[in-house]
């Protein structure tokens, strides 16, 4: 073992193609409906809101998607990104564990938001796409796509869950500054955002009624088409350049995880860095696969794996998935982009077959995670990061009380550079763990749609 501390791969050495998990599980994940007729949906309903490309992508069963040389190009800008030892964190734990991180916060975003939206910008722009209308709810997802629109010459309009809007300001400005129009969600300009405040003046908003504010956009113009920044196969597909780096790096290590975390809210980081071992799980291996979730929108721990509704105001087709119920609110957390409904089908559908495991934190112990880590090496976590720091530091204690030297790898997947007054808040002790009211879930699971 080498006493690196960074592992930095060769731009020659960047992906050519992106992996497709759903080629090797040995059950296919279940299709989405047409919530009219309870029929698996075909490309041509879908063609209002995503470019035939896209579409394309998110029904393949080919396993290796070829990644455009644009887009690769583009992707340079920061990729292949670093995998770093954490070894002043190990020292600081006292830990037998070594841990890695694949850091994500590099990109011009600072996420892995851009793995993403680069190609849909790429594709959209390919079709003769003018303008973009996606939602956001931390504000990563919309500055990635208000990124990669400035890149292919794309307008964007950005709902932003109002809660976080209000929270992160420099977040909107980031977007303005990259020409997007950063819009706060539930608002007055669409038929789903003003229904929303007709029942709740003051709603905080959440992501499944900023989805609806933005396919709503979409769908009601020629010139529009809508990108989504999690969930759905296309955006894990793009998300899975992560794992596939990780592996060469890995490698260059000489070293193997034994444990793989990423937190989870909508799925595709976690997909990214997770489904190339899943992969190799399925040829043999033994990896522990871990989805990290917050406890006040507990997905993954708590939903019913049931058809539902991707957006609060139920225009979006049914797919098969862990939720709380589309019209469930979650109380307002900091991890804005983890306050999501639903989960993503492929990721719900990896966790029905057993081949991952899933817990849920409180924001106030996943900030105390991630102070300590900032302390040690340096890099202050997004909000939504610190619950895989969180699940990286418990899983090394646990090698602590065992005296096992296990390898641990994690998905720091952004930087919190944006989101400071929650450190601020965090520090003053006015960051509370706010959780939902199981009358509130009970009722939004009593909506789901009933499918034969």
């Amino acid at each position: 073992m080498t006493e690196s501390t960074k592992y930095l791969l060769s731009e020659d050495r960047l992906p050519k193609a992106w992996y497709n998990l759903n080629a090797d599980l040995p059950v296919p994940a279940p299709p989405p409906l047409h919530p009219g007729t309870g029929q698996p949906i075909g490309p041509a309903d879908l063609a209002p809101i995503f470019p035939m490309a896209v579409i394309a992508q998110e029904v393949t069963a080919e396993r290796w998607v070829d990644i455009p040389e644009p887009v690769r190009e583009v992707y340079r800008l920061w990729r292949p990104s670093p995998l770093v030892r954490a070894r002043r964190l190990e020292k600081a734990l006292g830990t037998p564990a070594k841990i890695y991180f694949k850091y994500e916060g590099v990109s011009p975003a600072g996420s892995h938001k851009p793995n993403t939206s680069v190609p849909q910008a790429f594709y959209n722009k390919q079709e003769g796409v003018k303008r973009i209308a996606t939602e956001t709810g931390a504000g990563q997802w919309g500055s990635s796509m208000a990124f990669a629109g400035s890149l292919f010459g794309l307008e964007v309009e950005v709902f932003m869950v109002k809660v976080s809007y209000d929270q992160k300001p420099y977040r909107r400005a980031l977007m303005e500054t990259y020409g997007a129009k950063c819009i706060a969600s539930p608002s007055n300009l669409t038929h789903a955002g003003r229904s929303i405040l007709e029942k709740d003046p003051n709603s905080n908003g959440s992501l499944g009624i900023a989805i609806s504010e933005a396919v709503e956009v979409a769908a009601s113009r020629d010139d529009t088409k809508y990108a989504l920044g999690s969930v759905l196969n296309h955006v894990c597909l793009h998300q899975t350049i992560i794992g596939e780096e990780a592996m060469m790096q890995m490698e260059m290590a000489d070293d193997h995880p034994d444990v793989v975390i990423a937190c989870t809210g909508g799925g595709s980081n976690f997909a990214g860095l997770a489904f190339p071992y899943i992969r190799e799980n399925l040829k043999g291996g033994k990896t522990r696969v871990i989805g990290v979730e917050p406890a006040s929108c507990p997905t993954l721990t708590k939903g019913l794996y049931a058809y539902d509704f991707g957006d609060t105001g139920k225009l979006t087709p049914l797919v098969k998935m862990h939720t709380l119920g589309a019209t469930f609110m979650p109380p307002g957390s900091h991890a804005g982009g983890l306050r999501y409904h639903g989960m993503a089908p492929m990721v719900s559908h990896v966790k029905e077959l057993g081949l991952m495991e899933a817990r849920s934190y409180h924001q106030t112990e996943c900030f105390a995670a991630a102070v300590q880590f900032a302390r040690a090496e340096g890099i202050v976590p997004a909000p939504e990061s610190s619950h895989a720091v969180k699940g990286a530091i418990d899983e090394a204690l646990r090698c602590k009380a065992e005296g096992k030297a296990e390898t641990i790898l994690f998905n720091l997947s952004g930087h919190g550079h944006f989101d400071m007054q929650a450190y601020t808040d965090f520090f003053a002790g006015k960051l509370k763990d706010n959780t939902y009211a199981e009358a509130d879930l009970k009722a939004a699971l009593a909506e789901l749609p009933k499918v034969g």
